[in-house]
């Protein structure tokens, strides 16, 4: 793995990192090798769908790939799925994706690796050193987000926390539920009646929208929830 990254201006002193670059675009793949290349890094390979990325980089071994999301056949998340696979196989190689769509929950899934990582938007490149200097951060082992993306991470964590319907008094009896606490526990915890506690079970079930089926116990339903959502 080189220890030094490629510096802004085309040093060319720098040892290269090696690099995969996956789009469908074929001039956008093309001008960011060319890009790339006039930096210092060095292209070895480029590829137009999923299937393609995962044999250059299994023949190949680079340092980075950088990934489109949506490519052929059906333009969905192609290119995560292939990160996905490229993460699992290869940990040491970084990913790059650089995308014009926002995918939060399969980003969350990939950056929840945690180095090696980047994920940025094309629309948001305005500067071309900064980007270069991004590139090589990532594939030295850094993880970089788009601060856009970290918003929209954040809002639909926000929007998907299903805690917070309930009411302070009810998360609280709910993590008492989570250490294993009966309901006479919580009363005798929090000081109140049993009849209250079961009031509040009643409730933060009905707000989890937690249905009761033959199959699964509501109680344990919210606990894995609850812990899930810390």
């Amino acid at each position: 793995m080189p220890g030094e990254a490629p510096q802004r201006g085309g040093d060319r002193s720098a040892v290269a990192y090696r690099v995969v670059i996956a789009d469908d675009d074929v001039l956008l793949r093309e001008g960011l090798a060319s890009l790339l290349e006039g930096a210092g890094f060095a292209v070895v390979g480029q590829a137009s769908d999923g299937t393609e990325l995962l044999a250059a980089v299994r023949e190949l071994r680079p340092e980075l790939v950088i990934v489109d999301i949506r490519m052929p056949p059906d333009y969905a998340t192609e290119g995560l799925d292939a990160a996905r696979v490229i993460r699992d196989e290869l940990p040491d190689i970084g990913i790059l994706v650089l995308s014009a769509h926002v995918e939060v929950e399969e980003a969350m899934e990939l950056l929840a690796g945690g180095h090696r990582t980047g994920y940025l938007l094309k629309r948001r490149v305005t500067d071309v050193g900064d980007f270069l200097e991004t590139v090589g951060r990532i594939a030295g082992g850094a993880a970089v987000v788009d601060p856009a993306l970290v918003h929209e991470l954040v809002a639909a964590r926000r929007r998907d926390d299903p805690l917070e319907r309930l009411t302070a008094r009810e998360q609280e009896v709910l993590a008492l539920m989570a250490e294993g606490a009966s309901n006479s526990g919580i009363a005798r915890r929090l000081w109140v009646t049993e009849g209250t506690v079961e009031k509040h079970v009643h409730n933060i079930l009905a707000k989890l929208r937690l249905a009761e089926t033959p199959d699964d116990h509501r109680r344990v339903l919210a606990v894995v929830t609850y812990l899930d959502a810390r």
